[in-house]
Formats: structure tokens, C-alpha cells, sequence
């Protein structure tokens, strides 16, 4: 182990610096590979138990291990186990009210000692609710009040002085973490789910953002009749901006589309476009999606086939909307 020294910022040697992180990553390495190793079957109880809950999992810990609880309890509740953190000081003075013979308490310290938190685990047994103890003291409060106990225990810190929470709580982050990824397969939790509790989240926005959440509709959709003129078809396409236009007949039946690539491969021909009707120019059978795809598959359809606007049917294939690339990016799907 590198001891430390006092040293001044600006004599700081760029070596040991790089040792010290060095030691730092092998030792928390080292930690989770022997956590690994002492996995039992009493992991596989505590997520059987946590399974088997009707309420919720209440996680508590003091100073470096409620920080680590709290991020165990935000992973246990993104991955499907409806998860909250309840402080243990403030549990003492009322907050322990949130807790109901229903849940489940998980509890951890790394040396299972915590004055705060020994102090209401009898209440919690009194209550009835099933604890799961984190820790590293095999002989310690928590473990004896505790019904599963998993042992984070490790053999030192990393920091220099063997006293600042750093192996230990690398150690508990992982096994909340064990526990989460059990869980989620357990329960068959899938990417659909995750998106839906990350609806802010560029996952959520692709896997829960339908096409009728962007598309323009009503008035704001451009469409002209197959007998309309030119100069009509070129009156719509420019007040609704989409840079195209639906050619559809009088029950809404989507017949073609009309684009500003169209246009411009019109002119570059010297066509004389005064004279011709909509369904002279339009793209016959154009692509379309359903307002009920997600909108990563409109998306996928434009990529696919270079297009930069889709038209949008209902079931019966009649049109209901429009989307662009502008309007996927603005939702940010794209």
C-alpha cells in the first residue's frame, strides 16, 4: 500500500499520482471479485423475498451508505421493483410511518452499527417486515436483526488510510446492483418497460413516442384532389410547409404524393407544368406509416428510402397525417 504524505499541490509527482489511482482501481477490483466469490444462496433468498413483496423495498443506510442506497433504491425502482429510500435519523422521528408490514427493508452499513440504524430495527421486526442486511460485520446488529443477510465485507479500504468508505462501498453498489439485474429478469422486464419510466431519456422517447404524438393533422396536413391544378397542388404544398403534398380523392384515399424533389426533377426536365393536373405529377403508391407505429419506425422508413416526409394513414388507409425529419428532430426522436 502507497502511505500518504504531505505534499505541496505544486510538488505533487505525477507518478504517484497515477500509482495511487492505480492501487485505488485494483483494490476496489479485487473487492467485487471476492464479493463475487462468496455469493451464496442466501442472494438468491433475498430476491426471492424481495419478489414475493406486495409493497414496497424500503432501503435505509447513514452517511456513505445512504448515498449508496439511494442509488440502489433509483435502480431497483427504473428496473421494475418499486423501490423508496427512508433516511434512518429521520425514520427515529416520524418517517417510519412510511413503512408497512406490506414492505420490505433493506438496510445497510458496512460495519452494521449504525446508531440510527440500530435503533429502529427492533421496531422494524416488531412491525413484522421482512430485512435484508447489507454488511460487513457478520456479527453485528444488523446481521442479528437482519432475516438475509449479504456480506459486503472487505479485506481494506482503498483509501491510504484504511478509513475513508471507498472497497466498501464499491462493494455495496455492486450487489444493489446484483440484486436489480436478478430482479429485472425475474419479473421479464424488458427494454418497453425501462423506456417507461425513462420517458425524458432518449431510449423512452424512441420506444414510447408514437407517430400520432408528432404528426401534423387536420387543416395542417397538405393534400389537394387528384383534379386539382398545378398551380393549386404548388398553393398548398407552400402554406403548409412540409415541403410536400398528399394527393388524395374525396374519401381520403391516399393515390400519391407530391415533393420538392418532384419539383425540382420537373424543372431540370423543362416540362411546361401549367397545364398538368396532380395526378399527372404526383408519385403514385407512396410510402406511409400507420398512426399508431412508433415513431423510430418513421424514422427508420425515411433513412431507408431517402425520403424526407411520410404520409400518415388511419386502418383504413386513409390519410390522417404527416410527419417530416424536421418533426422527428423536434421531438427528438432523430
Amino acid at each position: 500500500m502507497i502511505h500518504p504524505v504531505n505534499t505541496a499541490p505544486d510538488a505533487l509527482d505525477d507518478q504517484r499520482i497515477l500509482a495511487l489511482a492505480h492501487e485505488t482501481l485494483d483494490i476496489e477490483a479485487d473487492a467485487v471479485r471476492q464479493l463475487r466469490d462468496r455469493l451464496s444462496s442466501s442472494f438468491v433468498d433475498a430476491v426471492r423475498a424481495i419478489l414475493a413483496v406486495r409493497g414496497r423495498v424500503v432501503v435505509m443506510g447513514m452517511g456513505k451508505s445512504g448515498h449508496i442506497g439511494r442509488k440502489i433504491t433509483a435502480t431497483l425502482a427504473s428496473t421494475g421493483t418499486p423501490a423508496m429510500f427512508v433516511h434512518p435519523a429521520e425514520a427515529s422521528h416520524g418517517d417510519l410511518g412510511m413503512v408497512k408490514d406490506i414492505d420490505l427493508v433493506i438496510a445497510i452499513s458496512n460495519s452494521g452499527e449504525s446508531d440510527e440504524l440500530s435503533a429502529i430495527l427492533p421496531v422494524l421486526k416488531r412491525q413484522g417486515v421482512p430485512l435484508i442486511g447489507i454488511t460487513g460485520g457478520a456479527q453485528s446488529t444488523l446481521a442479528r436483526h437482519a432475516d438475509i443477510v449479504l456480506d459486503s465485507a472487505v479485506s481494506k479500504e482503498a483509501c491510504p488510510l484504511n478509513l475513508a468508505p471507498t472497497a466498501s462501498t464499491t462493494a455495496q453498489m455492486a450487489l444493489g446492483d446484483a440484486l436489480a439485474v436478478a430482479l429485472l429478469d425475474a419479473r421479464g422486464f424488458k427494454a418497453e418497460d425501462f423506456a417507461r419510466s425513462h420517458p425524458g431519456g432518449s431510449l423512452g422517447r424512441r420506444l414510447l413516442t408514437h407517430v400520432s404524438d408528432v404528426m401534423r393533422s387536420g387543416d395542417a396536413v397538405p393534400r389537394v384532389l387528384p383534379s386539382a391544378t398545378f398551380s393549386e397542388l404548388m398553393q398548398e404544398m407552400s402554406a403548409k410547409g412540409l415541403g410536400a403534398s398528399a394527393v388524395a380523392d374525396a374519401q381520403g384515399k391516399v393515390l400519391g404524393i407530391f415533393t420538392d424533389g418532384d419539383l425540382r426533377r420537373l424543372i431540370e426536365k423543362g416540362i411546361d407544368m401549367r397545364t398538368l393536373l396532380a395526378e399527372q405529377v404526383m408519385h403514385p403508391r407512396p410510402r406511409t406509416v400507420s398512426a399508431s407505429a412508433l415513431a423510430a419506425e418513421a424514422a427508420e422508413l425515411m433513412e431507408l428510402h431517402r425520403i424526407t416526409s411520410v404520409l400518415v394513414v388511419d386502418a383504413d388507409a386513409c390519410l390522417c397525417g404527416a410527419v417530416n425529419s424536421n418533426d422527428l428532430m423536434r421531438a427528438k426522436v432523430i
